[in-house]
This record gives C-alpha cells, structure tokens and sequence, in this order.
C-alpha cells in the first residue's frame, strides 16, 4: 500500500468527497480551504504542484495544461456525469493504496 498521495480538490467537485477521504485516514484539501475561490486553474495546479497533491478534476482545462506541459503532481480526471460520490471516493482510495506522489508526478489518471 502506497498511501502516501495527498489530494487537493478543485471546486467542481462536491465536499462530501473530501469528507468520505478523510474519514478514511486520506489528506485532502477543497478549493475553499485553500482560499482558491474563483482562483484561475493555472493558480490551482501551481497551489496542488507546491503541496505536493494530486488534483481532483473534472475539468478538460487541467487535460490541457498537461498536454502543454505544465508541471504538476498529478491529474486524477472524472467524469462528474457518469460517477457518483460513492465511485469517485472508491476511485480515490484505490489510487492512495496503490500508487505513490512519485508515480503520479506528471501523470493524468482516469478515475
């Protein structure tokens, strides 16, 4: 078990996904916490890159950024559509228990 991934969720996604983290023993900040409110995505993968957290997103700009080649500590994409909190949080924990903040810098994972 990893374990050692620490998350940062952008405001798109629902708080009740930080709580279901953290009862689990799982570190994540919301963008509220963070004092990122209507902060631009640039200022949200640069706050996520210096805490050294993977960001939460459903959002297409964070695919971009990656593609442009924006560092960052890592990108786990859902699609808030098709999955609901219960899945996104099962996702999330799997991700924690199987990879480490090495594994993710730099990388997109599709939850």
């Amino acid at each position: 078990m990893a374990g050692e991934l620490r998350f940062h969720l952008d405001e798109h996604v629902a708080q009740a996904v930080a709580e279901g983290l953290r009862r689990r023993g799982i570190d994540a900040t919301t963008t509220h916490e963070a004092g990122l409110c209507s902060a631009s995505d640039d200022e949200h993968l640069a706050y996520a890159l210096r805490q050294g957290r993977v960001i939460v997103t459903n959002d297409d700009d964070f695919l971009r950024m990656n593609t442009a080649g924006v560092p960052h500590a890592g990108i786990a994409y859902y699609d808030q559509e098709r999955h609901s909190i219960g899945y996104l949080i099962r996702r999330l924990v799997a991700l924690w228990e199987q990879l480490t903040p090495e594994e993710m810098n730099g990388r997109v994972q599709y939850i």
